[in-house]
C-alpha cells in the first residue's frame, strides 16, 4: 500500500486507496463487512469513507445503517486509532418535511441540507453510531443554496475549533462554490474545505449528463485543483458498479456514447499488456494523473477487494497513460 497526506501535508496519513462502507448493514451483512475491513486494514489500509445516510435508500433502512456497522467494527478490532475515519452531513432524509428524500434532477427535496444546527446535530449523531469522540474527515455531502455559505462555513470551522472534527472536506459541489467558500474560510482565518470528493471515473460522461445531485469532477474542477497545494480529490463510482469488467453490468446512461467504445478498447488493450485487471488500470490512472485522484473502493467481498488492492503499486509508463489520455 502507498499513502499520501490530506491538506497539502498538514492533515492525517491516508493509504492511496479508501474503501467505501456504504452498503455495509444493509446489503452488505455484517460478517462480509467485517471480513472485508478486516482484509483492507491487513494490507495497509487505513482510510475509510461513510456517511450518515447510508444507505437510507434501502427498503426498511434509516440511514444509520453504514456508520452503526463501521462502529461495531471499529469497537470489536480496537481499531479506532488505526484508521482514517470519514463521513458526511447534509443528505440525510430528514422525515419532518416529509417523505421526499432527493429529487432525480437534484433537487434537495427533504434531505437535511448545511444549516448550522444540522451540521452540528449530524456531527453529534455521527459520533455515537461510529462510537467515536473525533471525525477525521468531514463531508459537506451535497451543495444547499437555500442556506448563506458563511454559515456553513463557519459551523463546519467551529467543529474543528472545538476538536470534534480534524479535516474538512465537500462533496458534489460545483467548483466555483468549492473556490468560493474556501475563499470566504481564508478571508475570516477559519479552517476550509482541503478535501474533495466527487464521481469519476476514466470513461467521460456524455456532454450534459446529469447525474442527480451527484456531481462528476469536471476540467474546471482538475484546473483550480491543480492550482491548491493543500486540496486533495478522492473519486468515488470510480468503476462504475462493475461496468468495467461484468457483462451483466451495463454503462450507465450518462457514460453510453460513441466515445467509449474507442476509450474502453484502449483500456483493455492497455490492462492486457501490464497483465493487470482494467479495474486496476482504471484505479492507477486516477493515482498517477497530473492531478492526483484517490479512488474510494465500493466492493461487496473480500475477493473484490482482493482484485483492486494492487493498484495502489501499478504505476503506468507514460507512454502508457498518453494512450490512455488521448482515446
Amino acid at each position: 500500500m502507498r499513502y499520501r497526506t490530506l491538506a497539502g501535508g498538514t492533515g492525517p496519513e491516508v493509504s492511496a486507496l479508501c474503501l467505501g462502507v456504504l452498503p455495509f448493514g444493509t446489503t452488505v451483512d455484517e460478517k462480509t463487512g467485517f471480513a472485508i475491513l478486516d482484509r483492507f486494514m491487513e494490507a495497509g489500509g487505513t482510510f475509510v469513507d461513510t456517511s450518515n445516510n447510508y444507505a437510507c435508500w434501502v427498503d426498511g433502512a434509516t440511514g444509520d445503517e453504514s456508520e452503526l456497522a463501521l462502529g461495531r467494527w471499529l469497537a470489536d478490532r480496537g481499531a479506532r486509532d488505526r484508521m482514517v475515519v470519514a463521513t458526511k452531513v447534509g443528505a440525510r432524509p430528514d422525515l419532518s418535511r416529509g417523505t421526499r428524500w432527493i429529487d432525480d434532477d437534484g433537487d434537495l427535496g427533504n434531505a437535511e441540507g448545511l444549516a448550522a444546527e444540522t451540521i452540528r446535530a449530524g456531527a453529534e449523531g455521527s459520533l455515537k453510531r461510529l462510537g467515536t469522540d473525533r471525525i477525521d474527515l468531514y463531508y459537506a455531502h451535497i451543495e444547499d443554496r437555500r442556506v448563506p455559505l458563511e454559515e456553513t462555513v463557519g459551523a463546519f470551522a467551529d467543529l474543528v475549533a472545538d476538536g470534534t472534527v480534524g479535516t474538512l472536506g465537500v462533496s458534489n459541489h460545483p467548483a466555483w462554490h468549492i473556490a468560493e467558500a474556501r475563499r470566504l474560510a481564508a478571508e475570516r482565518g477559519l479552517p476550509g474545505y482541503q478535501v474533495v470528493q466527487q464521481r469519476h471515473t476514466f470513461l467521460k460522461p456524455r456532454q450534459g449528463a446529469r447525474f442527480g445531485c451527484q456531481r462528476h469532477v469536471d476540467d474546471q474542477l482538475l484546473d483550480y485543483a491543480g492550482t491548491q497545494p493543500d486540496l486533495i480529490l478522492l473519486g468515488y463510482s470510480t468503476l462504475i458498479a462493475g461496468a468495467y469488467t461484468r457483462d451483466d453490468k451495463p454503462l450507465l446512461a450518462q457514460y453510453a456514447h460513441d466515445g467509449s467504445a474507442a476509450r474502453l478498447r484502449v483500456l483493455r488493450e492497455v490492462a492486457s499488456e501490464l497483465g493487470a485487471t482494467p479495474n486496476q488500470v482504471v484505479l492507477a490512472w486516477l493515482l498517477g494523473g497530473a492531478v492526483p485522484v484517490l479512488p474510494i473502493l465500493g466492493v461487496s467481498s473480500v475477493a473484490q477487494l482482493d482484485e483492486l488492492l494492487p493498484a495502489a503499486e501499478l504505476d503506468l509508463a507514460p507512454e502508457l497513460r498518453n494512450r490512455l489520455d488521448a482515446s
